[in-house]
């Protein structure tokens, strides 16, 4: 049965027709005349079928809709998903909770996390942030709840580092028999110093000059999983920060066995007598992978000199450790080259420099009657004259540039500039050209060379979690100068990174080609409408584009509603 509108007479009629089948014709027949069609007769009639079929709706003249400003949300929504599901929430709130406080700590330090993942920005900058997304559970802060939130974080650090300490063990393997550190410096800004300062001056990695900052621990599992950070002053040496970091690990994860895998800058030999003697004090079982810096030690060359490789790895004894050198021929072969050709240029300076010199003493004696003739008619003109002194000071600056000096030897004490190639420690460097020389503790049963060899280049995946620190999570530059401030906003970065690994560590295993900043950039795409009609307010999500939806299944998200 439905309706049809007829015409007659200039007017239109409303009338109810019905279907029916007369043999194996189909026909209709009129069953009843509506009357005039007039609107409001036919929303009268709407209404009492409605009643009809115990269904009530309001009907309200048409007005125009107001539309509200799009909220960013797939991204935030992921991320909510992740953060719940491994627990983050309710471990926060348990470690955060107070019956004093007037707003969400827990919240306020979920929105700081998610903001470094989705669009990095001071505190004040998250505030007109939160006004363009969907935060769920977040609906406005102020500056100041957002600090009492860090202070709060910080109060309970050791709470919460325990609770996620927890939370991290279902994701390792049940040994966490590898770990890998590593350090990074974190430059900040403010010129007032305070007592006790964490924010030192020192040697910056990522500019390469002096820089005020502070230094940041990462410890990771083979997996690539961020286990613990630590936070030191901008001075400290790398060295004295290893067993500081195996007293915390060794406290979070009560484990029967750990192998530390660290690059050259933290070993030294006493480091390795520590190692021991923490084994002993803990009574637990601790071993070392630790890059040496070959060329700190004037006996390395000669180890290496006489070694015999296999597949490119051979094994020595150095300081009475276990001693696992990987060679590359071709890396070795660049390394030589290029240093050849900058000895090579800097001779080629240094007899420009000398025979400058020669010239000048051969012509001086020459020119001296001309000058003396000139300046006795007043028209000499003075000249700046090249001398020895001068030489050196000039061929040793590029010496210290091209950080080549200890390929030369200098005649400081000499009448004339002269030089000389210092063949032996060219030959030296030589030597050491292409050579990766490891420290360990672990012997041939228990891990091969090759092994050693694998699980030491396994330390870079670390120094690409330090990238997205600085890059897409930017921890960097930070303007805080309170201890406790600086410390609960690398503890909020070491959670986004957590999350970005945990991230990509599932886009990975679905065979996915985007990273998880890409994989955040399309699910950002994903937007809650708001819309206002009359008295009414509707809401709503964009369309999911089939690319989104392959995203939460990889991720193994429900979609969003």
């Amino acid at each position: 049965m439905f309706t049809r509108i007829s015409r007659s007479g200039g007017r239109s009629y409303l009338q109810l027709v019905e279907s029916f089948r007369d043999g194996e014709k189909v026909k209709q027949r009129l069953v009843a005349s509506l009357g005039r069609l007039e609107e409001t007769k036919v929303k009268s009639l709407i209404a009492s079928l409605e009643r009809s079929i115990g269904q009530t709706t309001e009907r309200t003249e048409l007005e125009p809709a107001s539309f509200a400003p799009a909220r960013a949300y797939g991204d935030l929504y992921a991320l909510q998903c992740l953060w719940q599901e491994l627990g983050l929430g309710a471990a926060m709130k348990r470690c955060l909770r107070s019956s004093r406080r007037q707003f969400d700590a827990e919240a306020l330090i979920r929105t700081m996390v998610f903001n470094r993942l989705s669009d990095p920005r001071s505190k004040l900058g998250l505030l007109t942030w939160l006004e363009r997304v969907e935060m769920p559970g977040v609906s406005q802060a102020n500056h100041q709840q957002l600090l009492r939130a860090m202070d709060v974080l910080v109060d309970r650090m050791d709470e919460v580092e325990s609770a996620l300490t927890q939370l991290i063990k279902p994701l390792l393997d049940h040994s966490l028999s590898l770990v890998f550190y590593d350090l990074t410096t974190i430059r900040i800004h403010g010129e007032k110093e305070l007592p006790d300062d964490l924010r030192k001056y020192g040697l910056n990695k990522e500019t390469g000059g002096i820089a005020r900052q502070f230094v940041l621990g990462v410890v990771q599992s083979a997996d690539g999983i961020p286990l613990l950070h630590t936070v030191a002053p901008g001075n400290v040496s790398e060295t004295a920060t290893l067993r500081p970091m195996l007293e915390h690990a060794l406290k979070r994860f009560d484990v029967a066995r750990i192998v530390v895998v660290a690059d050259r800058g933290l070993l030294s030999l006493d480091n390795v007598a520590q190692i021991r003697t923490l084994a002993v004090e803990k009574r637990r079982q601790v071993d070392f992978i630790l890059a040496v810096s070959a060329r700190r030690y004037k006996a390395m060359p000669d180890l290496l000199r006489d070694l015999q490789y296999t597949d490119g790895i051979a094994e020595t004894q150095f300081e009475n450790e276990r001693c696992v050198v990987a060679f590359d021929p071709q890396a070795a072969r660049r390394q030589t080259e290029k240093r050849r050709a900058e000895i090579q240029a800097l001779e080629t300076l240094g007899q420009k420099l000398a025979d400058k010199l020669d010239a000048q003493d051969a012509a001086e004696a020459a020119a001296a009657n001309k000058k003396a003739s000139l300046r006795a008619a007043g028209k000499a003109k003075p000249s700046k004259r090249a001398n020895d002194r001068s030489a050196y000071v000039r061929f040793a600056r590029e010496l210290r540039d091209r950080k080549l000096t200890k390929y030369f030897k200098l005649d400081w004490d000499g009448n004339h500039f002269s030089f000389e190639r210092n063949e032996s420690a060219i030959a030296d460097a030589e030597a050491l050209d292409g050579k990766l020389v490891l420290l360990t503790s672990l012997s041939n049963q228990m891990s091969s060379s090759a092994e050693i060899v694998c699980r030491y280049k396994a330390l870079a995946d670390i120094e690409r979690g330090f990238r997205v620190l600085k890059s897409d999570i930017e921890i960097a530059p930070m303007h805080h100068r309170l201890e406790l401030r600086i410390r609960a906003h690398a503890l909020i970065c070491f959670l986004a990174l957590l999350l970005h690994r945990l991230l990509r560590l599932r886009l990975k295993r679905a065979g996915s080609s985007d990273s998880p900043t890409r994989a955040l950039e399309q699910l950002r795409c994903i937007q809650r409408h708001s819309v206002k009609i009359g008295a009414a307010t509707h809401t709503g999500l964009s369309a999911i584009a089939p690319e989104q939806r392959t995203l939460f299944e990889q991720l193994k998200f429900p979609l969003p509603t």
